[in-house]
């Protein structure tokens, strides 16, 4: 087994989305080459409704599949396939916009006015850019969850871990997205397919990730316990991870456990154009969505 080096550490910014909703987002809208086959994620975490509950009112998608995972709160759904739903806490809503879709989403928060999930946005291979658009609703007592002898904790929303395998599947990138639990202390090796870009998001205590040496980065301390492995910073909330390759990511739990988003995906490695939540492979066919939205084309049969 090779430890996977790590790349970068990155805090997730703030922003505005939609009508006006307040968010972090980790990337986006910029160079994809380090986390293809994935361009954007967010994080939408609030307690002040009037911060989110404008939400994101009717918009197209053609080219790639969105994917909603909720933590806290409700997200009401509706797109131009005719389809309807109410996402609550821990359920997953994955869309593949493929030749185009419009649909609405409306964060809504719980008793509390809490509202907490995260968009993660994948890629489309050419060859499937303009493929039929298709939507899965999961409910959270459908997703795999897995409790190892330490106290870890991992849910397999979609892709294979441990033996188990999550309840959604037929995606484009094949990805591995898992919710991630470890305790206080523990250090865990997670495995991980070598080929894949993978990264991982803390939204919950603190961790570190580790080298299989160190020679690349700056190290700041060494770990204490019973092993001699030299650590990056310490890693807390809102933390975005990006990996080198090899085939386990290594972390050690903070003081208080460290929960995180740990999600792989195989490279599509082809030119991306976007225009917002349109992405092709060229300007061209931008424009051609372009021209399709204006003269009412967008939508297929």
């Amino acid at each position: 087994m090779s430890i996977r080096p790590v790349k970068s550490i990155v805090t997730a910014q703030p922003t505005t989305e939609g009508a006006g909703v307040h968010l972090h987002r980790a990337f986006g809208f910029g160079n994809t080459t380090e986390t293809d086959p994935f361009l954007l994620f967010d994080d939408f975490r609030n307690d002040v409704p009037r911060q989110y509950q404008a939400g994101f009112p009717w918009h197209p998608h053609r080219g790639i599949e969105t994917i909603t995972y909720v933590l806290a709160g409700n997200v009401e759904h509706a797109d131009s396939l005719g389809n309807r739903g109410l996402l609550g806490s821990g359920d997953v809503q994955w869309m593949t916009a493929g030749s185009g879709i419009v649909h609405h989403e409306m964060p809504m928060g719980d008793p509390q006015g809490r509202m907490h999930g995260f968009q993660l946005w994948a890629n489309l291979p050419s060859s499937l850019k303009m493929t039929a658009p298709r939507y899965q609703d999961v409910k959270s007592k459908d997703i795999v969850e897995i409790t190892d002898d330490d106290g870890t904790i991992v849910r397999v929303i979609s892709g294979e871990f441990w033996g188990k395998r999550g309840p959604v599947d037929g995606i484009a990138a094949d990805p591995s997205y898992l919710d991630v639990f470890v305790p206080a202390g523990v250090r865990k090796s997670l495995p991980v397919d070598a080929y894949r870009s993978t990264f991982a998001y803390i939204f919950e205590g603190s961790g570190t990730f580790r080298h299989a040496s160190g020679n690349m980065g700056v190290l700041t301390e060494r770990t204490a316990g019973d092993d001699d492995d030299l650590v990056r910073d310490l890693s807390g909330n809102r933390s975005l991870i990006l990996f080198d390759t090899g085939d386990e990511v290594v972390v050690r739990a903070g003081e208080n456990g460290v929960r995180f988003l740990l999600v792989s995906g195989a490279p599509i490695k082809e030119p991306v154009a976007w225009y917002g939540p349109i992405v092709m492979n060229t300007q061209a066919e931008l424009q051609t969505a372009m021209r399709e939205l204006r003269e009412g084309t967008f939508l297929k049969p």
